[in-house]
């Protein structure tokens, strides 16, 4: 069990704002000054590390927030309640 999992985890949500903007993904890049390659990694939710001035850029091309981007995905139920008892290290 890893324990950065325990806690929830984040996910974009990026590929939805992509359909509904009717924009191209190149478009979009070229809009947020990303590069393609690293805009397929945030659609794709394959980032490692946020980079908060991307996510700027992106929250600026699409006209929205951050709530609009990221979306925090809690726990399972019980895991946290462990966590708090000791029981998961």
């Amino acid at each position: 069990m890893n324990i950065d999992d325990d806690f929830g985890r984040i996910e974009f949500t990026i590929a939805d704002l992509v359909k509904q903007c009717g924009l191209s993904k190149s478009k979009i890049a070229l809009k947020s000054e990303t590069q393609r390659t690293q805009l397929g990694d945030y659609i794709k939710g394959e980032i490692k590390r946020i980079d908060v001035a991307v996510l700027c850029r992106l929250c600026f091309a699409f006209g929205c927030g951050v709530a609009d981007i990221l979306r925090y995905i809690p726990p399972e139920s019980g895991t946290l309640d462990l966590l708090r008892k000791g029981a998961l290290k």
